[in-house]
């Protein structure tokens, strides 16, 4: 039995302590999810961009290619509530890139709603084994319904604080997401900016506070990753970025060229994309807000926004106008088919195990 196996994980019936991370924005393919869950570690589910029918159309697509127990993730907060903005200046930075990639002109879409509602129900009504979420915590509510169905739940924490307040809501375990990680901050309680903890010193100080399992994820990319933070206290290890480039992942072919070029950390935490805090490698789009983030539009009406653009970047293999999220041990990633890097995950989880006893 693998060191520190997590206890939820064991009781779900999955095979290793890792846990490959929900990615929204269709990386997480349910051929990603699957060829995770049929590895042995608990595959994830990103639909935080996804209506009800499509999570429920997903998700009946993954129960079509493994048995195994999955999780879901959707955003539980985040959401900037609708307010008159200034759009001319994004506008017109985002014009030259659409000229670049012979898109028309852009045009200010209509506010997105925050569809958690709706995606929840939808989550509910097909009962997966594991339900997880970012941005901040279901009312109580929710909670009440989600655990009345028999669903675990995994919240994510950037802090301590959110950590308490997590097991105060009653989740299952927590997801410790580490200054290294890819992808969105996942911080509801304060400012991204001084929630920036190095991943083994949030695990370490989340330990402190709750009882629940705490699951690593932040920069994690191979095995010895895995077993330092086991043998320092976590439950599990989650990772996202380590996925990536597998043939199953639903990234671009440019996107994947691009993580697999970096020979070192070029990632930044930038709002361009999203007008969320998030971590990817630097490229052109990004550049251009250097000292002028200001003109970036709220969540999710940014992410709206940019989302021509960065369709058509991926169509076109064009990496300088496509959000490459992906955390800090890029230039550690491998091109390897799911069940190949689970089984490489875990040979080298093994062997660092056996050379430190």
């Amino acid at each position: 039995m693998p060191l520190n196996k997590s206890e939820f994980l064991r009781g779900l019936g999955i095979e290793h302590p890792i846990v490959q991370a929900p990615m929204s924005g269709g990386a997480t393919t349910p051929e990603l999810v699957a060829a995770a869950c049929n590895a042995g570690v608990l595959g994830s589910f990103g639909a935080g961009y996804l209506t009800g029918d499509q999570i429920a159309s997903d998700i009946r697509r993954i129960r079509s290619l493994t048995d195994k127990p999955f999780n879901v993730n959707l955003f539980a907060g985040g959401y900037a509530s609708e307010t008159r903005v200034d759009a001319a200046p994004m506008l017109a930075v985002l014009a030259e890139a659409h000229e670049a990639l012979g898109l028309p002109a852009p045009t200010l879409p209509p506010w997105p709603p925050n569809t958690f509602n709706e995606q929840l129900e939808a989550v509910l009504e097909a009962q997966p084994a594991v339900f997880s979420f970012t941005f901040g915590i279901p009312d109580a509510d929710a909670m009440a319904r989600i655990k009345a169905r028999g669903i675990l739940t995994v919240g994510t924490a950037t802090t301590a604080e959110e950590g308490r307040g997590l097991q105060e809501s009653g989740v299952t375990a927590i997801a410790a997401q580490g200054a290294e990680a890819g992808g969105h901050r996942g911080t509801f309680a304060g400012a991204f900016e001084t929630s920036m903890f190095p991943t083994m010193e949030l695990v370490q100080g989340l330990l402190k506070v709750v009882s629940v399992p705490v699951i690593a994820s932040g920069g994690l990319m191979d095995g010895r990753d895995i077993a330092n933070f086991l043998a320092r206290g976590a439950d599990a290890a989650q990772l996202g970025s380590a996925f990536l480039p597998c043939p199953e992942a639903g990234t671009s072919e440019s996107y994947k060229r691009a993580m697999l070029a970096a020979r070192t950390d070029t990632t930044v935490i930038t709002r361009a994309f999203s007008g969320r805090p998030a971590r990817g490698l630097a490229n052109a789009f990004t550049a251009r807000f250097t000292g002028s983030e200001e003109i970036i539009l709220p969540f999710p009406l940014q992410n709206a926004l940019t989302r021509p653009m960065r369709n058509a970047a991926a169509k076109l293999g064009e990496s300088g106008f496509q959000s490459l999220f992906c955390g800090q041990g890029v230039a550690r990633a491998r091109a390897l088919p799911v069940a190949e890097l689970v089984n490489r995950l875990v040979s080298e989880m093994n062997s660092t195990r056996i050379a430190s006893a």
